[in-house]
């Protein structure tokens, strides 16, 4: 087991919150009731997301508000999607398999997971090689896909039910919250499963983000934390986060100044809160008019300095990041 230190900060909100404000905006997905999530920028004109509960995935115009559905296979279950030069990838989290659309056609190619049992997509992260690293949440597994071949290889983690969840890739490796227990996840240099625990058994990390630094930074959604792991030194350090243990911390980005985002679920409507992992404070909570529902997922584009989620109101947002000092 790795050494750690733990710096637990005492509640109670800072003398003076963190130096950036967001802008908001909302765009209306045309059909109901059909959690879009997951938007990923592939240009300013192309932002990519899914249907979840309606097999689709689709292209936003922000410029003009036009949106483009292509429908999936049915069953197919999107939870997540990438884009490359290849094509738009999505994560057939009830189909167990990988799907690519044409960017240009919309043509559907469909790559199945191997094995039996529960073949659950959930979140994926390309690598430097355009390799596809992912999750899958029920199978206990974490996942990689070669970009010239598209073999598919998964390893099985060793603590049962432990739910592999929130994804990112950093020096090209993946790193993955466990939501199913308290430990993050990822592979050692034998390209071995190698897991890293935290402190609290109560601690429930659902998304993860990696700093310039190389410190791996989660939200706490059962206990209400932002948490920090510095692999260098094995501290941990957490804090409470503005709407303590209601806030039910779920999507999180981390941006290029330095600053951590997160949406607090456990409140109506959701909030997005910033940390600036300098000063140690965070933004005041900013609201999402259409209240969100519960905002599962976030990415933040440096092009557009914008956070961009979907939300259970149905809706994609745009959360344009201002600094000010």
């Amino acid at each position: 087991m790795l050494s750690m230190t733990l710096a637990l900060m005492l509640s109670g909100a800072p003398a003076e919150p963190a130096n950036a404000t967001l802008e908001i905006t909302e765009w209306q997905v045309p059909w109901e009731n059909s959690r879009p999530r997951d938007p990923y920028v592939a240009a300013e004109d192309e932002v990519w997301f899914v249907g979840q509960r309606s097999d689709y995935a689709a292209v936003l115009n922000p410029q003009t508000g036009e949106m483009k559905r292509i429908d999936l296979p049915e069953g197919a279950g999107p939870h997540n999607i990438i884009v490359d030069d290849r094509g738009a990838w999505y994560a057939g989290n009830k189909g167990a398999h990988i799907g690519k659309i044409d960017r240009d056609t919309y043509e559907i190619t469909q790559y199945p997971l191997p094995g039996k049992g529960r073949r659950d997509v959930h979140t994926m992260e390309f690598d430097m090689n355009g390799d596809i690293w992912f999750s899958t949440q029920g199978a206990n597994q974490i996942g990689h896909m070669d970009a010239k071949t598209n073999n598919i290889t998964l390893w099985d983690v060793p603590t049962k039910n432990a739910r592999p969840y929130g994804l990112v890739v950093f020096q090209g490796k993946p790193w993955a919250t466990l939501f199913g227990t308290n430990k993050l996840v990822t592979l050692d240099d034998n390209n071995e499963i190698k897991e890293i625990q935290l402190p609290r058994d109560n601690n429930r990390p659902r998304r993860l983000g990696v700093d310039a630094h190389g410190h791996f930074w989660y939200v706490d959604y059962a206990g209400g934390y932002l948490g920090r792991w510095n692999p260098a030194t094995d501290e941990i350090k957490e804090w409470p986060m503005p709407a303590g243990v209601r806030a039910m911390p779920y999507a999180m980005a981390v941006d290029n100044r330095g600053y951590v985002w997160a949406a607090e679920t456990g409140v109506q409507p959701n909030r997005i809160v910033g940390f600036d992992s300098v000063s140690e404070t965070f933004t005041k909570p900013f609201e999402v008019e259409s209240g969100g529902g519960t905002i599962r997922h976030m990415v933040y584009d440096p092009d557009s300095r914008a956070l961009w989620f979907g939300t259970d109101a149905n809706t994609v947002g745009r959360a344009t990041i201002t600094y000010y000092e």
